[in-house]
C-alpha cells in the first residue's frame, strides 16, 4: 500500500510537471497558465454543483430510513474529484472531470461497492430468489 501512495505522491507530479512544460512549449506561458486556472475553476463550480446534489441524495436516502452506503460513497468521489481539480496539473484535471461524469461515477461506484462487498465478505443487499436468507 505505501509503494502505491509513494508511487503517486513523486509519480504523478513529475509527469504533471513533464506534460505542463510540453503544453507550455506548445501554447507559452500565458495561456497555459490560464489553461490550469481555468480548468481550476470551472472544475471547482463543477465539483460543487455535483457536490450538492450528492448530498442531496445521502439526505434523500437517511430521510427514506435507508443507509445511503452508495450515495455516500459517490459522495465521496465527488469530494475526490473537487480535491484533484483544485490541483493543478492536466491528468488530475481529467480524472477529476471524468469523476464528475455522472454515468462513469455510477458505474465506478458500483464496481467499489462490489469490491468492497467480497473483500468484507457481505451478502448483497437483494437476495436473487426474492427470499429470506437463513444463515445458519
Amino acid at each position: 500500500m505505501w509503494i502505491r501512495l509513494l508511487l503517486a505522491f513523486t509519480l504523478v507530479p513529475i509527469l504533471e510537471l513533464w506534460l505542463l512544460l510540453r503544453i507550455g512549449a506548445w501554447l507559452g506561458a500565458v495561456p497555459t497558465l490560464a489553461l490550469v486556472v481555468l480548468t481550476g475553476v470551472a472544475g471547482a463550480s463543477l465539483a460543487r454543483r455535483e457536490g450538492v446534489h450528492a448530498w442531496a441524495a445521502v439526505q434523500a436516502e437517511l430521510a427514506a430510513g435507508r443507509l445511503p452506503g452508495r450515495k455516500l460513497l459517490e459522495a465521496v468521489l465527488v469530494l475526490v474529484a473537487g480535491i484533484v481539480l483544485v490541483t493543478p496539473g492536466v491528468i488530475t484535471d481529467a480524472v477529476g472531470l471524468l469523476l464528475l461524469i455522472r454515468p462513469l461515477r455510477e458505474s465506478l461506484t458500483r464496481r467499489l461497492e462490489e469490491r468492497y462487498r467480497r473483500r468484507l465478505d457481505i451478502p448483497p443487499e437483494d437476495p436473487p430468489s426474492g427470499g429470506r436468507i437463513i444463515e445458519v
